[in-house]
């Protein structure tokens, strides 16, 4: 039994999706400091479901991060085993996490580096080391972990629960357009919410805030960076940006 077995949620277990009509449902991947977009949902709707039997697929937030830096953006991404060069398909839960090139090291350096002048970063440097000090063997369960510290942080209390089963993405048309907006009622966001080609998301308007970098040298607002960028900047009033 992998670790994430174990895990509930925040709140009572509830029931799967499948043959709900409840607009206050929404589905989502699991992610590595999730994008601002990601946690928006979390907040907002009244349960989230977080995809755990979906085939892991590379370069998405599922194991990579978007911060900001002195030259833009920076993508941070956890070396990842258990994916089958072959072309077999791996579950996100079944996903380990590797110890390949030190990346941990690499990662809290880079976020030092990027956000040490950053308002808030020292006010929440501690709480955030553990996760880049101690090994986790899956990174469903390292994600879920860095998912219940960060609504710790942003002080909001949302339902989550792992999905118990998978539920196939649904068309919206007869063009074979995905739809986030499923039959049962239920926002699919497991393919709005990605780092390449994301699907549109009419609910999501990225707000403008304080950016160390932007402020320095005069560059241009980076929106729906890693919710690590507007924690470090905002600090307890991150939530009025979700």
């Amino acid at each position: 039994m992998n670790e994430q077995e174990t895990h509930t949620g925040l709140g009572n277990q509830t029931p799967s999706p499948c043959g709900r009509l409840d607009e206050n449902i929404a589905l989502v991947t699991t992610t590595y400091f999730g994008p601002i977009q990601w946690y928006q949902k979390l907040n907002r709707y009244k349960t989230c479901y977080i995809e755990r039997y979906d085939n892991f697929v590379k370069q998405t937030y599922r194991n990579r991060c978007v911060i900001a830096t002195a030259n833009g953006k920076q993508k941070l991404t956890i070396p990842v085993e258990g994916t089958d060069e072959k072309g077999g398909k791996i579950l996100d839960r079944d996903i380990r996490i590797s110890d390949h090139g030190n990346w941990r090291h690499l990662h809290w350096n880079a976020l030092s580096s990027a956000y040490g002048e950053s308002p808030f970063f020292e006010f929440y440097a501690d709480d955030l080391r553990p996760f880049f000090e101690r090994r986790w063997t899956y990174l469903y369960d390292f994600n879920w972990e860095i998912t219940l510290k960060i609504c710790e942080l942003l002080d909001i209390q949302p339902d989550i629960h792992p999905t118990n089963n998978y539920l196939p993405e649904e068309k919206s048309d007869e063009s074979g357009n995905l739809s986030f907006l499923r039959s049962d009622g239920t926002a699919d966001f497991r393919s709005a919410i990605r780092p390449k080609r994301p699907l549109p998301d009419p609910s999501f308007e990225p707000q403008p805030y304080y950016q160390v970098f932007r402020q320095k040298k005069e560059q241009a607002f980076l929106p729906n960076l890693s919710i690590l960028d507007l924690l470090f900047n905002e600090g307890n009033e991150a939530v009025l940006y979700l």
